[in-house]
């Protein structure tokens, strides 16, 4: 006999549909599971061999061929145990007329007993059915219900075992719902406050300039002062998410079996921090089965880079793709998958290997020495950095200093500002902040009187900038400007943005 049932498969963050066809003939026992599957999908054979026994149903002893549809697509991972065991049930005719599941899409782990086990990818899979097929329904394990609760407009229903789906398709039970959550509560993150960073006041401006439009930002300084503190304080000034955030940030995470089953749900922004000897696969995503990476896990958030020279190069250059195009494409023999990557960027150095060039205590480092550290980052990777800010070294009477600092929240009322400037700019045009500006948004919202054309026009020749260095002072002006709710840029707002570009010269021309 034949049957037909359905399921998906991922590639990269996106659920692709899957028809499992099971035909059960007269033959010598064989059990072969075709159409370009991986080694843990054939490995489903004895899994789903030994659920059915445990479920006191006779496993057909006859020659069974599963096919995964289409055969050109790789399929991966142990969610398809479910649909294979749903499909054999049906083609061994155990149940006749059994209830149909042509409507029903079946994700899905199994034990050898039966139970069913919770599975990574399963928000990505209820939002394509909700996009593309909406009045199909989604079977899945009780383990992931919390996950699949947050697509309110799919009908979905959770099993922890084989027999009750086995008794559903007999007709004498009926799938448990799953119950929508009420909302998205969005709670404030809890990272330490402005009000605790001593000094550092153009710093946190700069910072504040950063969070609003999204920018990226080189901290240089000597050892303890601040940079990482800084870079910790810069994700609680962020924005609170929006739904659709919420939703693309956590669909990540469950394709990367990162969700808290108790609490399946991002509803802050990331602040990634990978380690300097992390590897590119790591930072970047891949593997020999692809997984998001740093870059992706920091989206709609912050990644840090803390110690950025001692990175490797290949890591830091890795970097420069996802910069620009704010995706990450990973290319395998089989398929490519294509991660978003749309983060801020906070990468904190010391501005020599003693740490002390350029401060008021002598540095020990020779020229060479000096020239060799900074080269670490290459100019590309330099001018993709919007803001380049200096955070000297922390005096004592700024540190017995006990008068209150602008706080976080302060700082988050305004940012919130600029952004709600922004919201309105660019509705209708697929961009959500200043950093990610067109050519063409630029002509239209970074216009400049003739003094500050004239200014630009000097500061271009004698710093000799790229043209994406000259657009991201524009973007930089034009956020400047936003959070003093200025509808043109001034020419106070420019000198501000080109100063926020001088550092290079200073550290890497000589």
């Amino acid at each position: 006999m034949f049957a037909l049932v359905n399921t998906l498969v991922l590639t990269g963050i996106e659920a692709i549909p899957v028809k499992v066809e099971v035909d059960i003939r007269s033959g010598l026992p064989a059990f072969e599971i075709v159409g370009l599957a991986s080694g843990a999908v054939k490995e489903a054979r004895e899994r789903v061999k030994s659920a059915i026994k445990n479920c006191g149903l006779p496993f057909p002893g006859n020659k069974i061929i599963v096919n995964l549809a289409p055969a050109d697509l790789k399929k991966e991972g142990s969610h398809f145990d479910l649909a294979i065991a749903a499909g054999i049930i049906l083609a061994s005719g155990n149940y006749n007329p059994p209830n149909h599941l042509e409507h029903f899409y079946l994700a899905g782990e199994l034990s050898l007993d039966g139970s069913v086990r919770k599975v990574p990818g399963i928000l990505p899979m209820a939002l394509k059915l909700m996009q593309h097929q909406p009045e199909a329904a989604l079977i899945l394990p009780a383990d992931n219900k919390k996950e699949a609760a947050l697509v309110t407009e799919l009908k979905s229903y959770y099993i922890a075992h084989l027999k009750e789906l086995c008794a559903y398709l007999q007709g004498a039970d009926s799938l448990l719902p799953v119950c929508p959550e009420p909302g998205f509560a969005v709670s404030l993150p809890d990272f330490p406050d402005f009000a605790e960073v001593k000094g550092q006041e153009s710093a946190k401006k700069a910072l504040a300039i950063a969070a609003a439009g999204r920018h990226n930002v080189l901290l240089i300084g000597p050892p303890g002062s601040g940079k990482t503190m800084l870079a910790r304080c810069f994700a609680g000034i962020l924005p609170a998410m929006k739904r659709e955030e919420i939703l693309e940030t956590t669909r990540i995470y469950s394709v990367a079996n990162l969700l808290n089953q108790e609490w399946p749900l991002i509803n802050q922004r990331p602040f990634r921090s990978p380690h300097k000897n992390a590897s590119a696969a790591s930072i970047t995503g891949g593997g020999k089965i692809p997984r998001p990476g740093e870059v992706s896990l920091a989206q709609n958030g912050v990644l840090f880079l803390d110690e950025l020279p001692e990175f490797s190069r290949d890591i830091l250059e890795s970097l420069r793709q996802p910069l620009e195009d704010r995706t990450i494409t990973i290319a395998r023999t089989h398929a490519s998958h294509t991660y978003p990557a749309n983060f801020s960027l906070i990468g904190s150095m010391n501005p020599c290997p003693c740490g002390y060039y350029g401060s008021d205590i002598e540095c020990r480092c020779t020229p060479i020495q000096i020239q060799r550290y900074l080269n670490r980052i290459s100019g590309p990777l330099l001018d993709r950095m919007d803001l380049h800010i200096e955070v000297p070294r922390v005096k004592y009477d700024q540190l017995h200093n006990h008068a209150p600092g602008e706080n976080s929240a302060l700082m988050r009322k305004k940012v919130n500002q600029a952004r709600s400037l922004q919201d309105q700019r660019f509705e209708g045009k697929n961009i959500n902040f200043n950093s990610q500006m067109q050519p063409r948004h630029i002509k239209n919202y970074c216009r400049l009187d003739h003094k500050s054309q004239e200014m630009l026009k000097m500061v271009f020749n004698r710093l000799n900038l790229s043209a994406r260095g000259y657009e991201r002072i524009l973007k930089v002006a034009r956020t400047i400007a936003d959070l003093e709710a200025s509808t043109h840029i001034q020419i106070e707002n420019l000198a501000e943005a080109i100063q926020y570009r001088s550092l290079d010269k200073k550290y890497w021309s000589h």
